[in-house]
């Protein structure tokens, strides 16, 4: 049995225990992008994740012996439609929510879901702010983007880059990381200089980055365009030879990057949360993430599989009622890929946060693109 179901039609709203009216199975709405301008690599690796531990938790038995199923629904990286899948999912019954990679999509999702009191194991999206007001129905296993690009900073600022140029879009989330970055980089002598991709094309980055003499250009833009022609026009200038072009984001994680840049896609650090070194489990896992995706599975696939282990476990412990579900979030306590997985409340963090899942800076080998290199921890 998958135990997976993609936008199925909706029956008579169920009870809201999150269990079906007969009592045969538990259900998970999963919020994915599966279509554009969704990033559709990132919702195949997190969707894999999620059925993998699915059909392992059904194969060992289910939820106290009640199978446990995953209703998807594409979000397409649109916040309306992920508001409307999360008031559908839970007219339907189902008992948490999983999922999401884009992190204003999670926002939106978020806020739906503390106000119908559903609870929402977010497992991808890293936007600090989820909620507006602190929320007892949301956890997030993805670090809050403070954190990591922090980390990411650290590592620009080591590398001796001072005069750092981002290349960046309107957006809530490349707006929170220009700031974040500005607020970090500034009082350590470094400064940032913002590049409104609205009103230049990519060829007209390279003279920006010529005149105001910058030595690293961060992309806080959206992929596949123009982070390609970005990297391309900046890689074809000889004038710009040394400068380092970074992608805090992590576009470079996904097969695409690489299919679409050729070399250029190489010695472009981003950020992924994955350790250093795979425990036993997360070696077990890693393998039958390839088989299924036919590629290396990218640090998202894990956090899919940890969403439902964490809600599997917590369905095990606490039942299917959505309140009690909620309430167990700082009671978890779960061997999960990258580490044991709990939740506390974090300053300036409004939703129940794994503080921190594993942090690396890496890039792909100019010598074998397929292979990362880590370049720094955090």
């Amino acid at each position: 049995m998958s135990g997976v179901v993609t936008n199925a039609p909706s029956p008579t709203p169920s009870s809201s225990s999150g269990a079906e009216a007969d009592g045969t199975s538990v259900r998970i709405g999963a919020l994915v992008p599966l279509s554009r301008p969704g990033w559709v690599e990132a919702g195949r690796h997190l969707l894999a994740g999620l059925e993998l531990a699915v059909s392992e938790v059904n194969d060992a038995g289910g939820i106290v012996g009640r199978p446990l199923e995953l209703e998807v629904r594409d979000t397409a990286a649109d916040p309306r439609r992920a508001e409307a899948a999360v008031d559908e999912l839970a007219r339907r019954g189902v008992v948490a929510l999983a999922g999401e990679y884009h992190s204003v999509v999670a926002q939106a999702a978020a806020a739906r879901a503390d106000a119908l009191g559903l609870p929402f194991l977010c497992s991808s999206a890293v936007l600090d702010t989820l909620t507006e007001q602190p929320t007892p129905w949301v956890a997030r296993l993805a670090p809050a983007q403070s954190h990591g690009w922090q980390i990411y900073a650290d590592f620009v600022l080591a590398a001796g880059h001072r005069r750092i140029a981002v290349a960046t879009e309107p957006s809530v989330y490349w707006r929170s990381g220009t700031r974040i970055l500005r607020d970090y980089l500034a009082p350590r002598g470094g400064t940032v200089i913002e590049l409104d991709m609205r009103a230049l094309a990519p060829t007209a980055v390279c003279e920006e980055l010529v005149d105001q003499g910058a030595t690293a250009l961060l992309l806080l833009v959206g992929h596949p365009e123009p982070d390609v022609s970005i990297v391309q026009s900046v890689r074809r200038d000889h004038r710009l030879a040394e400068i380092m072009i970074g992608a805090p984001a992590g576009q470079p994680e996904f097969a695409e990057w690489a299919t679409l840049l050729g070399d250029d896609s190489t010695a472009v650090p981003f950020l992924r949360y994955l350790p250093e070194r795979l425990s036993p489990l997360g070696a077990r896992v890693a393998a039958a993430l390839r088989e299924r995706l036919a590629e290396a599975p990218s640090f998202v696939a894990f956090e899919g599989y940890d969403t439902v282990a964490v809600l599997a476990d917590a369905l095990r412990t606490h039942g299917a009622d959505r309140a009690r579900l909620a309430g167990c979030w700082p009671r978890v306590a779960v061997e999960g890929t990258r580490g044991q997985i709990r939740f506390s409340r974090m300053p300036d963090i409004s939703v129940w946060q794994w503080a921190w899942p594993p942090v690396q800076v890496v890039d792909r080998d100019p010598a074998e693109p397929g292979r990362f290199r880590v370049l720094h921890s955090g």
